[in-house]
């Protein structure tokens, strides 16, 4: 009852930072918040079922309830581009759901290249190899678009971790999501006066659309996990 009980009252201190501007702080318990939504509504999609004992779902019409049905929608469109993307994730990237430390660093490590101001910290003989077979997306700096991707990414690698029986590894990946929140959106997301500025994104609902906010974001995204599968070699 305890667990419950602070539950509750942390869900009700995030979701009443949406109706103000949010600190870094309260930036980063959102982004958590959301990514546990997020993860637990593509499990579900998935058929499969995850226990996290700080979730509490949304109360219906509230600012976090909304924010989250956007990015889920969102989420769609851009699986719906390249579906083949957001599946398999760890298979793609070749690693192993064994190790915590093996999976934090592959997210980050993909993370970095979606939002590349992040990639100066690694190796440049692997960053000249990163550009020579997939050029950055952040000519365009940071936009929703990256956000969802990193959000459908996190969620994409927690349905593996989940069907491989290690569920706790989600519990990190959320953990890691909320931490390169802090490092590298915060500042991005408190200009804009936070996460409710997705809000006004426009979700298109035609199928056959060619020209939607998204397809920039995911001109070239098809070859991001080989690149982020080279910055996860080790040297030799």
């Amino acid at each position: 009852m305890e667990v419950l009980r602070r539950s509750s009252v942390f869900a009700a201190e995030i979701m009443d930072a949406f109706d103000r501007s949010p600190t870094d702080k309260e930036l980063v318990a959102q982004a958590k918040a959301l990514g546990r939504e997020y993860v637990h509504a593509r499990l579900l999609r998935a058929g499969l079922s995850w226990s996290a004992p700080e979730r509490a779902s949304p109360a219906p019409g509230g600012r976090l309830a909304e924010v989250c049905t956007v990015l889920l929608r969102l989420g769609d469109e851009l699986e719906q581009i390249r579906p083949s993307v957001y599946r398999n994730v760890a298979r793609q990237l070749h690693i192993s759901l064994q190790s915590e430390p093996v999976v934090t660093d592959a997210f980050l490590a993909v993370a970095g290249h979606i939002f590349s101001a992040v990639l100066s910290q690694f190796n440049p003989t692997v960053l000249s190899c990163m550009a020579f077979l997939w050029p950055p997306l952040s000519d365009v700096g940071i936009t929703w678009g990256k956000v969802v991707s990193l959000y459908s990414v996190a969620a994409g690698l927690a349905v593996d971790c989940v069907r491989q029986a290690q569920p706790a590894m989600v519990h990190a990946l959320v953990d890691c999501l909320g931490e390169f929140v802090r490092k590298t959106l915060a500042t991005w997301l408190r200009r804009r006066g936070g996460w409710t500025d997705v809000l006004k994104c426009v979700v298109s609902t035609d199928p056959g659309f060619h020209s939607h906010w998204l397809v920039a974001t995911l001109c070239s995204i098809g070859r991001f996990l080989k690149a982020a599968f080279f910055l996860l070699l080790p040297e030799r």
